[in-house]
């Protein structure tokens, strides 16, 4: 199930929530080359960062470019208009392409120019797994604020490669959310946990973080245990493990943005900072 702005509300039948206030394919193309990076140390802009859409706050996942442009990415259901209970992205309603987001560290308000949830709905997509997890939106930053921007992840840097084969059962995964509920409490926001396996169809790995990722958290990156782009936090889940997190990979959708849009060419930037998996113990 979804959770829209603050709170969870359980639909009947469903075994997850996403979380706002707080998801024949393309192969994927390799990391754009990249514009020149702020300092990792310094930059105003990174994944991260909070987003609001609306007034549904988020938190941004990776740093996208073309080589020339940069974006940010956050979840497609940040921009949802069909309520608490709207779970499913080929039939839930979304503001629409050109939708302007408010990006911390920002001069001005980026614009949503891709959603795969309205992408989704415009092809008539109907396999389950894709309606379900693909949850991808992406904000193309002002030139202005492009000399503010580094991809790396907070504490953890990376993502090493902008592609992941996905995980098995055990295996560390990586993140960092940015919660307003946390009011600023920055200790809260890495977080190391496990894997506890892929959805059948790849489309979504179910992890398990000590603290786990709640409302604002949504959208946020995950890395597998290499330091590479694994994910995008979209459900807090009560099964397999009550507080677990549902992550929809970010490989397959990426490849859906290239197969069924004009973004072909922005991909996933990748880190300045090395990875480092051993900058906070699990537990």
């Amino acid at each position: 199930m979804h959770l829209f702005r603050r709170f969870s509300q359980l639909a009947a039948g469903a075994a997850t929530v996403a979380l706002v206030a707080i998801g024949g394919l393309a192969a994927v193309t390799p990391a754009a080359a990249a514009p020149t990076w702020a300092p990792a140390a310094t930059a105003a802009i990174h994944p991260g960062v909070q987003t609001l859409t609306a007034g549904a706050q988020c938190t941004a996942n990776f740093v996208f470019t073309d080589g020339t442009n940069v974006f940010i990415g956050q979840a497609a259901h940040c921009s949802g208009t069909g309520g608490n209970t709207a779970t499913n992205g080929c039939t839930s309603g979304s503001l629409p392409v050109g939708t302007a987001v408010t990006v911390t560290g920002a001069s001005k308000p980026g614009t949503m120019v891709y959603n795969s949830w309205l992408t989704m709905q415009s092809l008539g997509e109907t396999d389950s797994e894709t309606c379900q997890y693909n949850d991808l939106a992406i904000i193309a930053l002002d030139p202005a604020d492009f000399g503010k921007v580094n991809p790396s992840i907070p504490v953890w840097g990376g993502p090493v490669a902008a592609t992941s084969p996905g995980t098995a059962v055990g295996d560390f995964v990586y993140s960092y959310g940015n919660s307003e509920l946390r009011l600023g409490l920055s200790q809260l926001s890495p977080k190391k946990g496990v894997s506890l396996g892929d959805s059948t169809g790849g489309w979504s790995h179910d992890v398990y973080t000590v603290t786990p990722g709640i409302p604002g958290d949504s959208g946020s990156a995950f890395l597998d245990a290499n330091g590479h782009a694994l994910g995008i936090l979209s459900t807090v889940a009560i099964a397999p493990i009550a507080g677990s997190n549902g992550v929809g990979d970010v490989t397959k959708e990426v490849a859906y943005m290239h197969a069924h849009s004009g973004l072909g060419a922005v991909n996933i930037a990748l880190g300045t900072a090395a990875f480092n998996g051993d900058q906070v113990p699990l537990g």
